[in-house]
Protein backbone atom coordinates (compact mmCIF):
# COMPACT_ATOMS: atom_id res chain seq x y z
CA UNK A 1 0.00 0.00 0.00
CA UNK A 2 1.25 3.47 -0.87
CA UNK A 3 0.44 6.48 1.24
CA UNK A 4 -0.18 9.68 -0.74
CA UNK A 5 -0.36 12.99 1.03
CA UNK A 6 -3.36 15.11 -0.05
CA UNK A 7 -2.75 18.85 -0.22
CA UNK A 8 -5.79 20.84 -1.39
CA UNK A 9 -3.67 24.00 -1.62
CA UNK A 10 -1.44 22.48 -4.27
CA UNK A 11 -2.63 23.33 -7.78
CA UNK A 12 -1.17 20.39 -9.68
CA UNK A 13 -2.95 17.08 -9.56
CA UNK A 14 -0.61 14.22 -8.61
CA UNK A 15 -2.22 11.82 -11.05
CA UNK A 16 -2.29 14.24 -14.00
CA UNK A 17 0.34 16.98 -13.55
CA UNK A 18 -0.41 20.25 -15.30
CA UNK A 19 -4.10 19.45 -15.76
CA UNK A 20 -5.35 22.43 -13.72
CA UNK A 21 -2.69 24.72 -15.14
CA UNK A 22 -3.99 24.08 -18.65
CA UNK A 23 -7.48 25.38 -17.77
CA UNK A 24 -6.14 28.31 -15.78
CA UNK A 25 -3.99 29.46 -18.70
CA UNK A 26 -6.96 29.32 -21.07
CA UNK A 27 -9.35 31.12 -18.72
CA UNK A 28 -6.82 33.81 -17.87
CA UNK A 29 -6.19 34.57 -21.55
CA UNK A 30 -6.91 38.17 -22.59
CA UNK A 31 -9.73 36.98 -24.86
CA UNK A 32 -11.68 35.69 -21.87
CA UNK A 33 -10.88 38.49 -19.43
CA UNK A 34 -13.94 40.61 -18.81
CA UNK A 35 -16.22 37.99 -20.33
CA UNK A 36 -16.61 35.75 -17.30
CA UNK A 37 -20.03 35.29 -15.78
CA UNK A 38 -20.87 38.08 -13.37
CA UNK A 39 -22.08 37.26 -9.90
CA UNK A 40 -25.41 38.44 -8.59
CA UNK A 41 -25.28 41.81 -6.87
CA UNK A 42 -24.80 41.79 -3.11
CA UNK A 43 -27.84 42.39 -0.95
CA UNK A 44 -28.20 43.64 2.61
CA UNK A 45 -31.48 43.00 4.42
CA UNK A 46 -32.28 44.72 7.71
CA UNK A 47 -35.25 44.43 10.06
CA UNK A 48 -36.30 47.40 12.16
CA UNK A 49 -39.39 47.77 14.35
CA UNK A 50 -41.24 49.72 11.63
CA UNK A 51 -39.96 48.29 8.34
CA UNK A 52 -37.70 45.92 6.43
CA UNK A 53 -34.90 47.48 4.37
CA UNK A 54 -33.29 45.89 1.33
CA UNK A 55 -30.12 47.37 -0.18
CA UNK A 56 -28.89 45.98 -3.50
CA UNK A 57 -25.45 47.01 -4.81
CA UNK A 58 -25.72 47.62 -8.56
CA UNK A 59 -23.28 50.34 -9.68
CA UNK A 60 -23.24 51.57 -13.24
CA UNK A 61 -26.98 51.29 -13.77
CA UNK A 62 -29.72 53.90 -13.96
CA UNK A 63 -33.00 53.77 -12.10
CA UNK A 64 -34.74 53.16 -15.45
CA UNK A 65 -32.78 49.89 -15.82
CA UNK A 66 -34.54 48.30 -12.82
CA UNK A 67 -37.83 46.48 -12.79
CA UNK A 68 -39.27 45.93 -9.31
CA UNK A 69 -42.51 43.99 -8.94
CA UNK A 70 -44.55 42.19 -6.32
CA UNK A 71 -46.69 39.18 -7.14
CA UNK A 72 -48.44 37.45 -4.27
CA UNK A 73 -45.73 37.21 -1.59
CA UNK A 74 -42.73 37.43 -3.96
CA UNK A 75 -40.68 40.62 -4.46
CA UNK A 76 -38.67 40.51 -7.70
CA UNK A 77 -35.87 42.88 -8.68
CA UNK A 78 -34.44 42.53 -12.17
CA UNK A 79 -32.40 44.43 -14.75
CA UNK A 80 -31.47 43.97 -18.34
CA UNK A 81 -28.86 46.12 -20.04
CA UNK A 82 -27.55 45.84 -23.57
CA UNK A 83 -24.79 47.92 -25.09
CA UNK A 84 -23.22 47.83 -28.52
CA UNK A 85 -20.13 49.60 -29.76
CA UNK A 86 -18.61 49.73 -33.21
CA UNK A 87 -15.06 50.76 -34.09
CA UNK A 88 -14.15 51.42 -37.73
CA UNK A 89 -10.45 51.40 -38.50
CA UNK A 90 -8.53 51.38 -41.78
CA UNK A 91 -9.19 47.86 -42.99
CA UNK A 92 -11.49 46.35 -40.38
CA UNK A 93 -14.61 46.92 -38.36
CA UNK A 94 -14.89 45.68 -34.81
CA UNK A 95 -18.29 45.34 -33.14
CA UNK A 96 -18.66 44.52 -29.48
CA UNK A 97 -21.87 43.54 -27.79
CA UNK A 98 -22.34 43.54 -24.05
CA UNK A 99 -25.37 42.08 -22.33
CA UNK A 100 -25.91 41.93 -18.61
CA UNK A 101 -28.98 40.88 -16.69
CA UNK A 102 -29.91 39.56 -13.28
CA UNK A 103 -32.99 38.72 -11.27
CA UNK A 104 -33.25 38.52 -7.50
CA UNK A 105 -36.44 37.32 -5.83
CA UNK A 106 -37.39 37.50 -2.16
CA UNK A 107 -40.28 35.87 -0.36
CA UNK A 108 -42.04 38.55 1.67
CA UNK A 109 -43.22 37.88 5.20
CA UNK A 110 -46.92 38.29 6.00
CA UNK A 111 -46.07 41.31 8.13
CA UNK A 112 -44.86 43.38 5.11
CA UNK A 113 -47.28 46.00 3.77
CA UNK A 114 -46.87 45.52 0.00
CA UNK A 115 -49.06 48.53 -0.79
CA UNK A 116 -46.55 50.98 0.73
CA UNK A 117 -43.21 49.70 -0.64
CA UNK A 118 -40.84 52.51 -1.62
CA UNK A 119 -37.71 52.30 -3.80
CA UNK A 120 -34.81 54.71 -4.27
CA UNK A 121 -31.66 54.40 -6.39
CA UNK A 122 -28.62 56.56 -5.56
CA UNK A 123 -24.84 56.11 -5.70
CA UNK A 124 -25.08 52.59 -7.15
CA UNK A 125 -27.36 51.23 -4.43
CA UNK A 126 -31.03 50.38 -4.86
CA UNK A 127 -32.79 50.83 -1.51
CA UNK A 128 -36.23 49.39 -0.89
CA UNK A 129 -38.25 50.10 2.23
CA UNK A 130 -41.00 47.63 3.06
CA UNK A 131 -43.12 49.05 5.88
CA UNK A 132 -44.63 46.61 8.34
CA UNK A 133 -48.36 46.32 8.85
CA UNK A 134 -49.58 48.05 12.01
CA UNK A 135 -50.72 44.79 13.59
CA UNK A 136 -47.28 43.26 12.96
CA UNK A 137 -45.27 45.98 14.69
CA UNK A 138 -43.85 44.83 17.97
CA UNK A 139 -45.77 46.23 20.91
CA UNK A 140 -43.47 47.08 23.77
CA UNK A 141 -44.58 47.74 27.29
CA UNK A 142 -42.92 47.69 30.65
CA UNK A 143 -44.14 45.07 33.08
CA UNK A 144 -43.90 45.89 36.73
CA UNK A 145 -42.59 43.14 38.98
CA UNK A 146 -44.50 42.74 42.23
Amino acid sequence: MTLVKFNPEKKNNVLMPGFNDMFESVLEDTFFSGRRVQNLPSVNIADSPDAYQIELAAPGLKKEDFKVSVERDMLTISTEKRTESEHNEKSYTRKEFNYSAFTRAFTLPDSADVERIEANYADGILKLTLPKKEEAKAVSRKIEIQ
